[in-house]
């Protein structure tokens, strides 16, 4: 079996919302390199993995928790398996979780394994799918109703994965808080790429991703809790007590954590330049939408304006072309390879998703000049 991979960010521009706040630098993928072997972190291990001083995983998991604005922090396999543990350290099955509308499969997957019930709130539909603090209001008060007692925990998206839409989540902490409900949120596309501080958003709980969007190998991710609920969430075996019973033990441990160490100075970094990210997503919108005078045409999909660089888009344009192209549906992901452009799906014309984080100013305008050319084959 065959493991060879081009090495896509390295030859092609890569638009894959998935992988375009993931990408690693040389540095990282060297440091990676170093610890590639099994628990490669454990040789100096007293016991306890976030104890750790070489590699030191014991410093960086405070650093992280200062950067996130969160009492204590630790890392996971992933934002999936941190959705898990704070669901799993709060609720009995049994009892309910409220998620946004537009929560990834694995919030529900989550709460299903901790034997959870859900109930989602509503979005305002199409076009904007926006979730609002009133939605989250009413679900509330719909849980209390039809389950007696209020939801064990609420869950918001902070940037769901369908739309890129950036949700306020302050307001909405608030109506969980006022309605005695704990608050996580999930924060896969956001912490790292934007500024976050929960204790300021009065956020209980946080799970990130480091693959998505801390610049890291995977998989890996990060969850932190404040207050009263960082003792419940990091609580120790009754039998192995110096053992995280939700991180069953130990998580991260080789050459995933090294490389979210690696990666975590530039981070730093470049969540003070999301400005400029937010400003590139928005000027990528318009000139998408410039491509044809007929309304509907081409059509951003989620909130405007876009507060995020992952954007959706309705293409009917594209797709019209490829109507009557002789490789149909495929001649979009065709034409964008031509000049030097991944991340679409092939045989995907009627919309797609895709990500202007980290790419140059030289770089945006190359990517739109592309989609320019292509429109141009319609007419």
């Amino acid at each position: 079996m065959s493991l060879d991979r081009v090495i896509i960010d390295e030859l092609v521009l890569n638009l894959n919302p998935l992988q375009t706040a993931g990408r690693t630098s040389a540095e990282t993928r060297k440091a990676v390199t170093r610890f590639a072997d099994g628990y490669s972190v454990c040789d100096r291990c007293n016991g306890v993995l976030h104890d750790i001083e070489k590699p030191d995983i014991c410093g960086f998991v405070k650093q992280l928790a200062d950067f996130l604005g969160i009492d204590r922090a630790a890392t996971t396999m992933g934002a999936r398996e941190g959705k898990f543990a704070v669901f799993h350290s709060v609720a009995q099955p049994g009892d309910t979780v409220v998620v946004d509308g537009n929560a990834h499969y694995t919030t529900h997957v989550a709460a299903q394994r901790a034997g959870l019930n859900v109930i989602k709130t509503n979005h305002s539909g199409y076009p904007e799918y926006e979730i609002t603090p009133e939605s989250y209001a009413l679900t509330l008060d719909q849980c209390k109703t039809e389950t007696g007692k209020p939801a064990a925990i609420a869950l918001l998206t902070h940037v769901d994965g369908n739309y890129g839409n950036l949700t306020d989540a302050a307001a909405i902490a608030k109506v969980c808080h006022d309605a005695g409900v704990p608050i996580v949120l999930n924060t896969a596309y956001s912490s790292g790429r934007m500024p976050i501080n929960a204790r300021e958003l009065g956020i209980d709980f946080i799970v990130c991703s480091g693959h998505k969007s801390f610049a890291a190998c995977g998989p890996i991710g990060i969850i932190g809790a404040n207050g009263e609920w960082a003792d419940r969430l990091f609580r120790l075996s009754p039998t192995h007590q110096n053992k995280n019973i939700e991180l069953l033990g130990c998580t991260a441990r080789g050459a995933n954590i090294v490389s979210l160490i690696a990666a975590f100075p530039e981070v730093k970094k470049r969540v003070l330049r999301w400005d400029e990210e937010v400003a590139k997503a928005q000027r990528f919108t318009a000139a998408m939408e410039a491509l044809s005078d007929n309304p509907g045409d081409i059509m951003q999909i989620g909130m405007r304006p876009k507060h995020h660089d992952l954007i959706r888009l309705e293409t009917q344009l594209f797709h019209e072309i490829g109507e009557n192209h002789r490789k149909r549906g495929y001649y979009l992901s065709s034409e964008l390879g031509d000049r030097g452009i991944a991340g679409l799906k092939p045989g995907q014309t009627k919309w797609f998703k895709i990500s202007t984080y980290g790419f140059s100013d030289t770089q945006l305008d190359y990517i739109i000049n592309a989609f320019t050319e292509i429109a141009a084959l319609r007419f």
